[in-house]
């Protein structure tokens, strides 16, 4: 069935395209990852697909009917608590004895990303981040045929990550989004639209094609300069002979020459390397040591306590836990952005620390990017231009008023301002936060040659994967500790952990209570195999029984949980059950209508 249908349509902002006679159709099995450096438009074509804006040319179709249900980048609440945005059923088409169930849907989607201890507070209260995830769990539980999300793994921690990628790995509609994680992006999608300076390609399959048919298309571009180069070598030895071996040539070979000598190949989006280490200053042994440092908010306990931490010239580190354990409030105590509750930090005589935070540098709306560059300088260097050039400024975004750049742009600059005052200690919260894929690679390589100290906070983890040898491990509970080995040891530990928690927690015992687990037959095509209709029905009786087995399970998860309430351990616990059993459930239920259609092709009643 075919969703949204888009045919030739086009989209610009003041000053330059984002798009042209861009085509594509969404139909109901797809799940398609929006690509592209920042600026080309992606966000843009989202708002065409939801019809929040219109293209400039081009025609946009829609299925009659069709749900769409979306995540915008800033999304809007009303005056209300976190509890009553949640719960608020207007729009939904449950069915009026089933209002309580998507209220406690949402509710159990909250607490899984992290905003349970929030539910009393007022939206105007809470932090983008946590109004994003709020965003996240209405849209989720809203009844779609299609969904669209726009950065949808912002804000959210590891667990949470995971957690999105299972659900929507099993989402029964079209799915359309824009993210930055490779892993997640590789893990729910099966098809990539790439958007590269007013072009669209289609890439059919996950990440992995995108990087593939990229690939492909830029050596067939090398060829072609190879090509164009050695035309260009025999047509300028023909305009050397001089003017008496000319003269009998028609005009328009020598206009054909010479434009095909002066013409220039259209450059890749991204090409070269950064070169953002040259001048680093020299950073001695003593760079930061954290000693007994408590931190969180005057008034309320501590986040953590007791945390020592001495970093070396050299330090590749990150830091991971769930949101709310901390992670950024130490990065701000090393910064001497806020001072610890108790304890100590001490900052090398040779130590210049570059922070590049969340909330991102305050810049003039109307100021050009390279005024923002130059700063108190006036003008901006030699050092300055390559950078600029170096993060993709070329020589007419230099000259851009900042207004003009997109949400993803102004996260480039900010991060090109911070590296721009040669730090020698770099501490980067969230970094992967609106940077386009090619930022991200690119910083990565910078990265690898860096002669400095990095501390980084993330959630992404092909980034973590590539930067850190060590982790900082912040869990809320057990203190912070240090894990060697990066990213690989600490998924490794998590694994572990979750496997005493699934045997400690009950939950297999639950699972066990009801038969779907035991007794359901094979997940394959029920009419196979010319089935007898006594064989149809006694199966169709049995799926039935396990169908309502499921039901009663999820049920009983839902009772728990409203006398959980408060108790966010438990919670937790719940829900990680819940969405074991909203598996099972959807498993149970699609054996039973394979079932019930090859009954109903048999001519037997289906209650």
């Amino acid at each position: 069935m075919i969703l949204v249908d888009l045919d030739r349509v086009s989209a610009s902002r003041p000053g330059r395209p984002l798009f042209e006679d861009l085509s594509l159709t969404v139909s109901s099995k797809d799940q398609i990852g929006i690509v592209g450096i920042n600026g080309t438009g992606k966000s843009t074509l989202l708002r065409v697909l939801t019809g929040d804006s219109e293209p400039d040319s081009g025609t946009v179709r829609r299925g009659r009917g069709v749900r769409i249900s979306a995540l915008v980048q800033t999304p809007g609440f009303g005056a209300g608590t976190l509890r009553e945005e949640l719960t608020r059923s207007e729009g939904s088409d449950h069915h009026e004895t089933e209002p309580a169930s998507g209220e406690w849907e949402s509710l159990a989607i909250a607490d899984r990303l992290g905003l349970s201890p929030h539910l009393d507070k007022s939206m105007s209260e809470l932090s983008g981040g946590q109004q994003k995830r709020a965003a996240l769990a209405q849209v989720l539980v809203t009844p779609s045929d299609l969904l669209i999300l726009d950065e949808p793994t912002n804000h959210l921690d590891i667990d949470s990550i995971a957690w999105l990628e299972d659900r929507l790995a099993e989402h029964r509609g079209a799915l359309v989004l824009v993210t930055h994680d490779r892993h997640f992006l590789d893990r729910v999608t099966n098809r990539i639209v790439e958007l590269d300076r007013g072009k669209s390609f289609v890439h059919e399959g996950g990440y992995g094609s995108y990087l593939e048919g990229r690939a492909e298309r830029e050596e067939a571009a090398v060829v072609a300069e190879r090509k164009r180069r050695n035309l260009a070598k025999t047509e300028l030895a023909w305009l050397r002979r001089g003017a008496p071996a000319r003269t009998s040539k028609p005009k328009a070979r020598i206009e054909s020459a010479k434009e095909t000598i002066n013409t220039r190949p259209e450059d890749a989006a991204r090409s070269g390397s950064l070169p953002l280490h040259a001048k680093t200053p020299r950073l001695g042994d003593k760079v930061i040591e954290v000693r007994n440092v408590s931190g969180g908010f005057s008034g309320n306990p501590p986040l953590f306590d007791g945390v020592d931490l001495m970093l070396d010239n050299r330090e590749r580190l990150g830091i991971v836990g769930p949101n709310g354990a901390g992670k950024s409030t130490l990065l701000d105590i090393m910064a001497g952005v806020i001072e610890p509750l108790a304890g100590t930090v001490e900052v090398g005589p040779t130590a210049k620390i570059g922070y590049y935070d969340q909330r991102g540098r305050e810049m003039k709306p109307g100021q050009r990017v390279r005024d923002a560059i130059a700063g108190d300088k006036g003008e901006v260097d030699w050092t300055d231009k390559a950078l600029m050039e170096a993060f993709w400024f070329d020589s007419d975004s230099q000259w851009a008023p900042i207004e003009l750049l997109s949400g993803g742009e102004r996260r480039r600059l900010q991060l090109l301002l911070t590296l721009a005052e040669k730090p020698n200690v770099l501490l980067l919260d969230e970094p992967t936060n609106d940077l386009d894929l090619d930022t991200l690679r690119e910083l990565e390589d910078f990265l690898d040659e860096w002669p400095g100290a990095l501390v980084v906070v993330s959630h992404d983890r092909a980034f973590l994967e590539r930067t850190v040898a060590d982790v900082i491990v912040m869990d809320g509970e057990s203190g912070v500790g240090r894990l060697a080995g990066g990213y690989a040891a600490y998924e490794q530990s998590r694994r572990e952990r979750r496997g005493r928690h699934r045997i400690s927690d009950g939950s297999t015992e639950r699972r066990s209570r009801g038969s779907a687990t035991e007794s359901a037959p094979p997940r394959k095509k029920s009419g196979d195999g010319g089935q007898s209709p006594s064989t149809v029905r006694f199966k169709l009786k049995a799926a039935e029984k396990d169908l309502r087995a499921a039901q009663r399970v999820l049920a009983q998860l839902k009772a728990d949980f409203d006398d959980a309430l408060g108790d966010h351990v438990r919670l937790a616990q719940i829900s990680v059950e819940v969405a074991e059993a909203e598996s099972e459930l959807a498993r149970v239920e699609e054996i039973w209508l394979e079932l019930a259609e090859t009954a109903e092709e048999l001519g037997l009643k289906v209650q």
